[in-house]
């Protein structure tokens, strides 16, 4: 995990990218409403990942927890752009029925899309929780 802060902005630089041609293409998909979510999920997403980066060497966390903050971030991260941006082209509304008024996919695209954003909810909060405890005042250095 030495090198993990310049792969956390490398990633975060390469989703930053990918949310970016997105925004190229939302009015493309099945759902452009949800087209233009994916694009902003990849672009906050990205962020996230790039100023996860910059603060890396202040999280004090074991190596264990720390290679799981590490993951659960790129999971969360790629698989919230991912799973929204497949909901623009499914034009799934299970998830999300605001965006995707209007909108319904095919029963098996909705059981992805379902289970993908159940996914990532809950890796993404403790992504969250995992640098908060190793950003407290009292961790160790």
């Amino acid at each position: 995990m030495e090198d993990a802060k310049r792969r956390l902005i490398w990633n975060g630089m390469f989703l930053f990218l990918l949310g970016l041609l997105t925004g190229f293409v939302e009015q493309s998909f099945i759902n452009p409403r949800m087209g233009l979510a994916a694009h902003l999920e990849g672009v906050m997403n990205g962020t996230f990942l790039v100023a996860l980066g910059a603060v890396w060497a202040e999280i004090r966390l074991s190596s264990r927890l720390k290679v799981a903050a590490y993951w659960t971030a790129l999971y969360g991260t790629y698989a919230n752009w991912a799973v929204t941006t497949l909901a623009a082209i499914f034009g799934a509304a299970a998830m999300s029925p605001i965006t995707a008024a209007g909108h319904s996919a095919q029963q098996w695209q909705e059981a992805i899309v379902t289970f993908g954003f159940v996914s990532v909810g809950p890796t993404i909060v403790a992504c969250s929780l995992l640098v908060l405890w190793g950003l407290r005042r009292s961790a160790l250095p």
